[in-house]
């Protein structure tokens, strides 16, 4: 999805092709070429409205997963109902009359043929079936009318780590660059007092201040990562902590040198 006009392969620079940027954001350029291309993007304001817009449409779909389900419409429910009636009309004619409850028997009623209420007996549970069949498949038909608006499954009122996902070895970190740098949202750790007890549990250098700071999902796990300048152009180290790091326990996700090497 690249614009071989501009951007990749082309002029970089304003004006940007909306695929590049689409690309960019949904973090599927090469590392490499990310990195170059962030603090470039970040530094033209027709881009970044882009971006902004790219970012609001994403929570716009995200929040479509927590949306309570919506009523049945009605057009649906009736179309439902005519699929039952309908289909019990034609595979039983005259159903209706045979549903109704029978008058009681007089005390002198004949005995009746044991073959002969067997066969009746199948014939009810025949038709049994064949109405539960149709109404599997209009239910069916209406669900794949409906759109799909259900609950995840798993465990009910458990949050799930905040922030992008990302792989235990910090795979995928490299993409968040561009968008972290000058964030300092420290999620799990709450405030800067606690981060600085984790960059010092892992005997990080308290000199080099993050160029940003943001909440991870790393492989599961709730954590902050922080960017580091190596004081090498376009390379940076990405270290993250758990959620549980502070004096004495660093709880290191990751810790990788992305960029020009």
């Amino acid at each position: 999805m690249t614009d071989e006009s501009r951007g990749i392969g082309g002029t970089v620079g304003p004006p940007w092709s909306v695929d590049v940027l689409a690309d960019l954001h949904a973090g599927v350029l090469d590392g490499a070429e990310a990195t170059r291309l962030w603090p470039l993007v970040n530094a033209d304001p027709e881009a970044r409205e882009i971006l902004d817009a790219l970012d609001a449409t994403q929570a716009d779909l995200a929040s479509l997963a927590h949306a309570p389900a919506p009523r049945m419409p009605a057009e649906f429910a009736a179309r439902l109902d005519a699929a039952l009636a309908a289909e019990a009309a034609a595979r039983f004619p005259g159903s209706a009359e045979a549903s109704r409850p029978a008058a009681p028997a007089p005390q002198n009623a004949p005995v009746v043929d044991l073959a002969a209420a067997r066969r009746k007996r199948n014939k009810r549970l025949g038709w049994a079936a064949g109405v539960l069949t149709a109404a599997a498949a209009a239910v069916v038909a209406v669900t794949v009318a409906l759109p799909n608006t259900s609950q995840p499954t798993g465990t009910p009122n458990v949050a799930a780590p905040a922030g992008p996902s990302v792989g235990n070895d910090g795979a995928g970190a490299q993409a968040l660059i561009g968008k972290a740098v000058g964030v300092r949202d420290f999620g799990p750790l709450q405030n800067e007092d606690r981060l600085d007890a984790c960059i010092a549990a892992a005997g990080l250098d308290p000199k080099v201040r993050p160029e940003g700071i943001r909440p991870v999902n790393v492989g599961g796990k709730a954590g902050v990562m922080i960017i580091l300048t190596t004081g090498k152009l376009a390379q940076f180290r990405l270290v993250a902590f758990g959620a549980d790091c502070g004096p004495g326990n660093p709880a290191v996700l990751f810790d990788k040198v992305v960029g020009e090497k």
